[in-house]
């Protein structure tokens, strides 16, 4: 499927189609009827799309054919076409679509942003009350798409859902629409013409976009197209599969992303006269296969990324090392080893401003602590950081404030998220609300003071609790107050990277339970896990980039000095799976050992510029957790990289279809029991000896010297 730009064709005198990719049955076109909704369509579908482009749940108008999900409202059954806009700039076409409701006065703007010459697009809706009442509105679609495969039956449509939570993220899965637990046949003509009630769904709450399911997925018709999605929202947020009838009785599969709602999320939002409300924005990208349509999805995340810049290799003292227990004595020597290593940046995380007791409820005010560096503070780490020639880095976790803390004191109640009038807590911590000005004022204030006062040049932005269904504090609900809170987050982010622009900023929140585009346009990395057993890490770094770009996918090397040469280079393999982010006791390594993690690192400097081009891929398909033998691949225009990981006890052989060209290791041990061999461009035939073993496997594709 290749990527063109927009058209707009009046294909009849009822109807106006904007090509926004690819003018073949497996295209995608926008329809702009007379007398119906606006809808998206196959480039060579015709007639009135079944589902509208908007859904919209309000108080007093509800659905128009009952049902349990968020489509077929009456107020989206309503929506007219006033009218449309397509400009160019930058790289992208972006398309207005014009909608009203005669009966609420409700104007609704769709805004569709497709990446030219590609297949992908952004969207979002915002709905603007031209009317004379205020509307309570329950939910809004950011996109509705009937047909988001073609047109498949259901019974031939598969879902990739991930599955996610603290330690065990990325677990994949492919679900088949018809089964048992999914859109079974209903005979739905039957039943004067009604169309389905229920729906399968995902459905993320609080603050952690990924807690529960990754933010992202595929849709596939067997043997055919596939269409990746993906939700960029910092916090609640819906994806929905139901069945709706067409004109002609035929079941149509139909996706709706959405925000929080009002049966999920406890979301409403009254709209007086005059006033306006934006959803959150989504993404879309298609093309013939699942893998592929997660190369275009890459190749557009890319593209939405607000300052992207070269990924250097990152130490920090945190994963199996000092754990949360930094001091002069422990870092000095760390800092040395990280160093010698190639590391470009080191980041000291946790417990560095605390000066006795646990550190965990005593964040809030970020200085340094004198007991932990005693002699120089901490300017005396910082300094030998940067002597070493790396830049210095500090972990934060901003949006809380622990229960030890002065600023729990000192902070007026309003500057916190509160239910009824009291302070939410979780695990000995407040959350801050970054709607108050005194709360931003003092995260400016931290963040411009550890910069200008000590240099920091990275930041890991924590973030450990989550808050639940919302704030009920100057919000028309809980819902209301947490998308408000969302939103002050990011803005409260951009206008640190205004004034700080060569920041580099990680995205952590308990490893990788806040990992959406949202803030990954806007953040440098994101740590992938917190999981600390490298034979577990494998299944999540493969799955990872399912729905985080290479380049951003951290993942977790920790080698140690009472590891094999094997075992170092399995959890050095892991890292390379992605962005390498590297740990361990390395001021406690032999030189050999040094040697080899130094190895590692100077792979992934030379990968570098491969990595930001590079687009990802899986020769055995998506891992199960359990799954003994997991491959990952990164391909880049000239080359690519494979990581192998074997977690069996005995030795094995396998065949992968690898891209055409010459196979080698990449990375290994020095003793490698490890055969690869590939006649031609066929297959490559691995035999591994008894593990766990890893490698990392170079393909230089054919046809390049």
């Amino acid at each position: 499927m290749q990527g063109s730009q927009p058209t707009t064709a009046n294909h009849s005198s009822a109807a106006t189609r904007v090509i926004l990719w690819a003018e073949d049955p497996d295209g995608l076109a926008l329809v702009l009827p007379d007398d119906a909704p606006a809808g998206l369509a196959t480039s060579g579908g015709a007639g009135t799309p079944t589902q509208p482009l908007v859904e919209i749940l309000a108080v007093g108008h509800g659905r128009a054919s009952a049902n349990t999900r968020n489509t077929a409202t009456a107020i989206g059954a309503r929506l007219r076409v006033l009218g449309h806009d397509v400009t160019s700039a930058d790289g992208w076409t972006d398309i207005q679509v014009f909608q009203g409701d005669a009966v609420t006065g409700l104007h609704v703007t769709s805004h569709l942003r497709v990446r030219e010459g590609g297949s992908s697009l952004q969207s979002w809706t915002t709905v603007r009350n031209d009317g004379s009442v205020p509307v309570a509105l329950q939910a809004v679609s950011s996109l509705m798409i009937g047909r988001p495969v073609g047109t498949a039956p259901v019974a031939d449509t598969l879902s990739l859902e991930g599955h996610s939570e603290w330690v065990g993220e990325n677990r994949w899965a492919w679900t088949r629409l018809s089964g048992q637990d999914g859109l079974v046949g209903l005979d739905l003509p039957a039943h004067q013409h009604q169309d389905a009630r229920g729906a399968r769904s995902l459905v993320s709450t609080g603050s952690w976009s990924s807690g529960r399911y990754n933010p992202s997925g595929v849709l596939l018709a067997e043997g055919g197209p596939g269409l990746a999605w993906q939700v960029e929202h910092n916090g609640a947020w819906r994806a929905e599969l139901g069945v709706r009838l067409d004109a002609s009785d035929e079941e149509v599969l139909v996706l709706g992303l959405f925000g929080p709602t009002d049966d999920d999320h406890a979301w409403t939002r009254v709209l007086d006269a005059g006033e306006s409300f934006e959803s959150i924005q989504v993404s879309l990208a298609a093309s013939d296969g699942w893998q592929e349509a997660l190369a275009e999805m890459t190749r557009h995340r890319r593209a939405l990324r607000r300052t992207p810049r070269r990924p250097a290799v990152v130490f920090n003292d945190y994963m199996n090392t000092l754990m949360g227990d930094p001091t002069t004595a422990k870092l000095l020597p760390l800092v040395d080893a990280a160093a010698r290593s190639g590391a470009e940046y080191f980041c000291i995380d946790a417990g560095w401003y605390d000066d006795g007791g646990d550190w965990w409820d005593s964040v809030g005010l970020w200085e340094p602590s004198v007991s932990r560096f005693p002699a120089g503070g901490l300017r005396r780490v910082v300094d030998a950081i940067r002597a070493g020639g790396m830049v210095p880095g500090l972990w934060l976790e901003p949006e809380v404030v622990g229960v030890r803390s002065p600023l729990a004191e000192s902070l007026p109640d309003e500057a916190f998220l509160q239910r009824h009038g009291v302070r939410i807590t979780e695990q000995s911590r407040h959350l801050l609300d970054l709607r108050h000005r005194d709360v931003v004022k003092h995260l400016d204030e931290v963040v411009d003071r550890l910069v200008e006062d000590f240099g920091v040049g990275y930041f890991k932005l924590d973030y450990n609790v989550t808050p639940g269904a919302g704030t009920d504090l100057g919000a028309d609900s809980p819902g209301d107050g947490l998308l408000q809170q969302n939103r002050a987050h990011l803005d409260w982010i951009d206008g640190v990277l205004e004034r700080h622009p060569d920041l580099v900023i990680e995205n952590c929140a308990s490893g990788a339970m806040r990992s959406d585009y949202a803030l990954l346009s806007r953040l440098d990395l994101q740590s992938t896990s917190d999981q600390q057993n490298p034979l577990l890490y494998p299944p999540i770094a493969a799955g990872a980039l399912v729905g985080i770009l290479p380049e951003q996918a951290a993942n977790w090397a920790y080698p140690q000095p009472d590891m094999t040469d094997e075992q170092i280079v399995f959890t050095m393999s892991t890292g390379l799976a992605g962005r390498l982010y590297l740990s361990g006791k390395l001021d406690e390594m032999t030189p050999g050992q040094t040697a080899l993690v130094a190895r590692g690192v100077e792979l992934a400097k030379q990968w570098t510029s491969q990595l930001v081009d590079s687009v990802p891929f899986w020769p055995l398909g998506l891992p199960t957790w359990s799954a003994p033998l997991v491959a990952a691949g990164l391909r880049s225009a000239d080359e690519s990289l494979v990581v192998v990981w074997w977690r069996g006890a005995e030795a094995t052989a396998i065949n992968l279809d690898l891209p055409a060209g010459a196979v080698d290791i990449a990375y290994g041990p020095p003793d490698d029991g490890w055969h690869v061999t590939r006649d031609t461009d066929g297959p490559v035939q691995l035999r591994i000896p008894a593990g766990p073993q890893a490698r990392v496997l170079r393909v230089r594709h054919a046809g390049l010297t």
